[in-house]
């Protein structure tokens, strides 16, 4: 399969990422984040090891310490967004998660030892352009404080992102990164779930949990293999289906519908996305 056709997995896990996002919500009324966050990775993770003894194939990896980043470094964007989601509206949150490509054009900018492009400037002013609008309201505190936790969110993605990308040129299955990114993800949830009082789980709660944990497990293997073998620029341009998708949920669950200026915000910042994208593509001479 060509690495375009494999970037078309994006658009499986923007609405795979959309679904998980509508459990944490509606989840989010009767669990904390902390507990979101715990069974997001147990599921997840459980669901791949019982289908890797069931094909037999082996979860130890020979790049232990690019495993460890990518998943400190997606776990603790999850936790954030996780909590963007439970204070804010759910396209709000889940578009500034995705202001990971700016993130990740800086990434490859410093790494690269040199000041980001032009371009890539005008991505990020572009970007942060959008967000202001987007949060134009006047928030109450807890809120700004659920948008500040949403852009950080963006920020670790693009570290994630980066990781996903190094673990896919070392030819790591993308299964096994997804399994090791959840262990780690239920590991750091326990503490931050125990922290508080753990709440019984019934019928309707136990679906919650298992959609947030099976929606977000298939939407990081989709995702996964979509940035590691697909187009980097494509990926993150299909990406952006998953704020469709959420803001399509938001209508029809919470009558979350959005203005002129809300949408016109979505489009600054996928369009501050896709430029940060290309540019860093051809300045950081990244791999197609």
């Amino acid at each position: 399969m060509t690495s375009r056709r494999q970037s078309l997995w994006m658009l499986v896990a923007g609405l795979l990422f959309a679904s998980m996002g509508v459990c944490v919500k509606l989840g989010a009324e009767r669990y904390t984040a902390g507990e979101l966050a715990f069974y997001r990775g147990l599921v997840s993770m459980l669901m791949i090891w019982l289908f890797a003894r069931w094909r037999g194939w082996s979860l130890r990896t020979p790049h232990a310490r690019q495993q460890l980043q990518r998943g400190i470094s997606g776990t603790i964007a999850l936790m954030l967004y996780f909590h963007a989601i439970a204070t804010l509206a759910l396209p709000t949150a889940v578009t500034l998660n995705y202001t990971s490509p700016l993130w990740f054009a800086l990434i490859l900018a410093v790494l690269a030892r040199r000041l980001p492009p032009a371009g890539v400037m005008f991505a990020l002013v572009l970007g942060f352009a959008g967000i202001a609008v987007l949060l134009r309201p006047a928030f109450s505190g807890e809120q700004w404080f659920g948008a500040l936790m949403g852009t950080l969110s963006g920020a670790m993605a693009g570290v994630a992102i980066y990781n996903v990308r190094q673990l896919g040129a070392l030819g790591e299955p993308d299964w096994r990164t997804v399994f090791w990114f959840s262990t780690i993800c239920t590991v750091a949830g326990l503490p931050w779930a125990l922290s508080g009082a753990m709440h019984a789980i019934d019928f309707h709660g136990g679906l919650l949990l298992f959609g947030v944990g099976a929606f977000g497990g298939l939407a990081q293997l989709a995702m996964t293999r979509s940035y590691s073998r697909g187009r980097t620029l494509l990926s993150a341009t299909l990406g952006y289906s998953t704020v469709v998708f959420s803001s399509l949920f938001g209508w029809l669950i919470w009558s979350d519908a959005l203005d002129a200026l809300s949408w016109l915000a979505i489009g600054l910042i996928a369009a501050s996305g896709l430029i940060a994208s290309n540019r860093s593509k051809s300045s950081a001479a990244e791999p197609d």
